[in-house]
């Protein structure tokens, strides 16, 4: 087979794959620009009002029974403020996903905004291009340099060019689309089964456990985070968050760890709960480290109670090095 005819026929399949993608990310910041006028004019500048937090609090309600996840309260504020920052429908341009535009409605100056936009869809940049950018403030700098050429290219080697199948990977489009993130996007094969074995041996410990979640996914500012296990142990009346790390741990991590703790207990602690409890877990064949993050404030009482009812730094690593083993034996009788 001539590669001159192979070329031919992946360049066909790529750019309908392209359409494809661009039609339902197009379609679905269309449908959330037009959610955002709808409100904005259901609320007719009663935003402020008990009326206005009323109307989204039971829209946010409805939607998600008949439509499923992403229209919380807080996405369909952003919808609104959608409309509110692009009011002009030629705005909507289907070269940029809804996360671009998350990132867009940051931007206060009018100016620095709309050449964000259009400088996203001249230079195809992907969401964390953009992200950096403005965060860099690339339009600023831009303006006072006296090499411009050099300041625009930077950013193909400080982030990864978008590609096109992050549009259909993008978790905002598979809600929209009413489908379930898969979780092979996120995990590879090790970390799968070491995680399965985490979430067996915790729930047979006896000590409380109950199971909530496995790779749930919370959003900050348009970026997704994903935690591997997520526990609620019903004698210590707290969450219990698991991050598994193949490699070496870094502060970075414990940092991320401390964002997820500091997320539950803003957003998901009912009333009588106690604070949540971080566990990172670092694997690998030469060394193995545990480490826990605990609320800011906890007492020393507490303390002690926790490390009465939850797994030991040495019990967790005696299970991750077991399993470990088990599996590096595995492949290699492969």
């Amino acid at each position: 087979m001539e590669q001159k005819f192979y070329e031919e026929i992946k360049r066909i399949l790529s750019e309908a794959r392209h359409k494809v993608y661009q039609t339902a990310n197009f379609a679905m910041v269309e449908a959330y620009w037009n959610i955002g006028r709808s409100i904005v004019e259901q609320q007719d500048g009663e935003d402020r009002s008990e009326y206005g937090s009323g109307l989204i609090k039971e829209l946010s309600k409805q939607m998600t029974k008949d439509f499923g996840k992403g229209f919380t309260s807080t996405n369909l504020k952003y919808m609104r403020q959608f409309y509110l920052t692009f009011p002009n429908s030629h705005a909507l341009r289907g070269e940029l996903s809804w996360t671009h535009y998350r990132s867009l409605m940051k931007v206060e100056n009018e100016n620095a905004r709309l050449f964000y936009l259009e400088e996203a869809i001249k230079s195809n940049w992907s969401t964390r291009q953009l992200e950096r950018q403005i965060n860099s403030f690339f339009y600023e700098r831009l303006l006072s340099s006296q090499n411009k050429e050099k300041v625009t290219d930077e950013i193909k080697m400080l982030e990864p060019a978008k590609l096109p199948e992050d549009i259909i990977r993008d978790p905002y489009i598979l809600e929209f689309l009413g489908l379930n993130s898969n979780d092979d996007f996120y995990e590879s094969d090790l970390e799968q089964a070491l995680i399965t074995h985490l979430q067996k041996f915790l729930l047979e410990l006896g000590r409380g456990f109950s199971f909530v979640a496995r790779q749930k996914r919370i959003t900050f500012d348009g970026r997704h985070f994903r935690i591997d296990l997520v526990f609620y142990n019903y004698i210590l009346k707290c969450f219990v968050l698991i991050d598994l790390k193949i490699g070496d741990l870094t502060h970075q991590d414990l940092g991320q760890m401390q964002m997820y703790v500091h997320y539950y207990e803003r957003e998901m602690m009912n009333e009588g709960d106690n604070p949540p409890i971080g566990i990172v877990l670092c694997a690998d064949r030469s060394e193995s480290i545990v480490k826990y993050t605990l609320p800011e404030n906890e007492t020393q009482i507490f303390a002690s109670k926790y490390k009465l009812y939850l797994p030991s730094e040495e019990e967790l690593l005696q299970e991750l090095k077991k399993e470990y083993d088990v599996l590096e034996a595995s492949r290699e009788e492969e």
